[in-house]
């Protein structure tokens, strides 16, 4: 989102979140032998509405990506979405500070994708020294993509790549929700937004008119 805009992106993200696990956290309707449906085991935690006051989550909290971390994120959401006529570039609405800050916070599920995400990282240079000797960020596009066309389910995936694989499918759906909550991507999923259509504008039909009776005041 904009700078300037009064719900900044870490609000947006926040938002989202509530709405996913207040979904979650509603119980089951009651049968009709039951009186009342069993708590949950577990209360949930997520970042809007985080209902353990006497645990609060740090916030904001720190961003755990190294510089190199970051570099090799940049480069997979550039390749994933990259710059064309009409959209910017992942790294150019801020995609690898999105997912940085996901996979920073202190929730379980981003918990998860942190070790995934922070893992797969580290197998794919490890996979681009092995193939290139030189960190994947290092990579011309095209060698960049001969390493990642193993991974992203556009085939069968070999088993020595299959952490490649669950990392890219993660890596890649962070892309498209940091990607597509910034409002320069909005264009490309044909969003128009409050403007004003061009006419011409007939008004209302006369036989309308006549109908509501509104013809002394038209």
């Amino acid at each position: 989102m904009p700078e300037n805009s009064p719900i900044s992106r870490r609000n947006a993200l926040k938002g989202l979140l509530s709405s996913a696990a207040g979904a979650a956290a509603v119980p089951a309707i009651a049968a009709p032998n039951h009186t009342e449906p069993a708590p949950p085991a577990h209360p949930s935690r997520f970042v809007f509405h985080d209902p353990d006051f006497m645990q609060p989550q740090k916030f904001p909290w720190e961003k755990l990506l190294s510089a190199e971390e970051l570099a090799t994120t940049q480069a997979l959401a550039d390749l994933i979405l990259p710059k064309d006529e009409t959209s910017p570039a992942a790294s150019e609405v801020g995609v690898p500070d999105f997912i940085n800050e996901w996979i920073s916070a202190e929730y379980p599920a981003h918990q998860e994708d942190r070790e995934t995400i922070r893992g797969g990282l580290g197998w794919l240079n490890t996979e681009s020294f092995k193939r290139f000797e030189k960190r994947f960020e290092e990579l011309g596009v095209a060698q960049q993509a001969q390493l990642t066309d193993d991974i992203c389910g556009a085939g069968e995936v070999r088993p020595e790549n299959r952490v490649g694989a669950a990392f890219f499918k993660r890596f890649r759906q962070l892309c498209l929700s940091g990607y597509y909550s910034h409002s320069q991507t909005w264009k490309s999923l044909g969003y128009v937004g409050n403007v004003s259509i061009g006419g011409p504008y007939p008004g209302v039909l006369p036989e309308v008119i006549e109908k509501l009776g509104l013809q002394d005041v038209v």
